[in-house]
């Protein structure tokens, strides 16, 4: 009962939590997730903002970042093409428009090809950053001769944003149960554990009670145990098993004195019958 009114008191506190922090949580979203461009073509990357700071006086700072290998996390300073604001010399350019984020890259190359990182920062006039939001994209170059008709167009392929919201927020609120849960549950272990100590000790006790009376098995003899009585027969049965004979040992008090003939008499040998010996 009291596992599930945790389970039931962690679920209502994430449920709270998850609900307070989506009011004011910033998020980026991406309509494509890949590029595929031919070599010599312009390309548009695109991501949207959500969300909103979480406090009116807050500064929002954006930026694109950029890296060759596709499987790496993008590097802090390293931007498309080394510059973080539009350069027309180089061919790149840089836009806002409402919630929208652009990077416009000219006459793309081979070493173009990479992700792209699109980061934005909720920051304090104090400096202190109170939100972090980014995604990414990929791009893909291919050589002229692979586009059709000469073409130089961009291929995009569409992503679905809910299921990274989705899954952003299965992740969250399974980080907030488990923080939120962890100080009960190690209560339940610890609860646990003084109670199977308290049996123990009650067990040790009544063993040593028992033994101090002479019983033999307190446990299973109930409230009052009564001391166990043996035959004779059962203490020699017992004494031959384990292979001591109480009354053939030399040596031992009871064992009567062996020397003569007092305890095993000699008999006089029984002649052979003469019927035997003619036969």
């Amino acid at each position: 009962m009291d596992v599930l009114s945790a389970l039931l008191i962690c679920v209502h506190l994430c449920t709270a939590v998850q609900a307070s922090v989506e009011q004011h949580s910033l998020t980026v979203s991406v309509p494509h997730r890949i590029y595929e461009c031919p070599e010599g073509a312009n390309v548009t990357l695109t991501c949207t903002q959500s969300g909103s700071k979480a406090h009116p006086e807050d500064r929002l700072w954006r930026t694109w970042l950029f890296t060759s290998r596709t499987q790496e996390h993008c590097h802090k300073g390293v931007h498309p093409r080394g510059v973080s604001s539009t350069n027309h010399s180089l061919g790149v350019e840089y836009g806002v428009s409402e919630q929208l984020y652009l990077v416009t890259l000219q006459n793309v190359k081979h070493r173009d090809q990479g992700r792209y990182c699109c980061m934005f920062l909720d920051i304090q006039n104090k400096h202190k950053i109170e939100q972090v939001a980014h995604n990414y994209i990929y791009l893909t170059v291919m050589p002229v001769t692979k586009t059709h008709n000469g073409s130089l167009t961009c291929s995009e392929m569409a992503h679905n944003s809910s299921d990274d919201s989705v899954a952003e927020g299965l992740a969250i609120a399974a980080c907030i149960a488990f923080i939120l849960c962890l100080p009960l549950i190690l209560m339940l272990i610890y609860r646990q554990r003084q109670t199977a100590v308290r049996s123990r000790r009650a067990h040790e006790l009544v063993r040593m009670d028992s033994e101090a009376q002479g019983h033999e098995n307190p446990v299973f003899l109930g409230d009052s145990p009564q001391p166990k009585t043996r035959t004779v027969s059962q203490i020699m049965r017992q004494s031959s098993e384990t292979g001591r004979h109480l009354l053939s040992d030399p040596g031992t008090p009871f064992s009567p004195c062996i020397l003569g003939d007092a305890f095993f008499p000699a008999q006089e040998p029984i002649p052979e019958s003469p019927n035997l010996l003619h036969e």
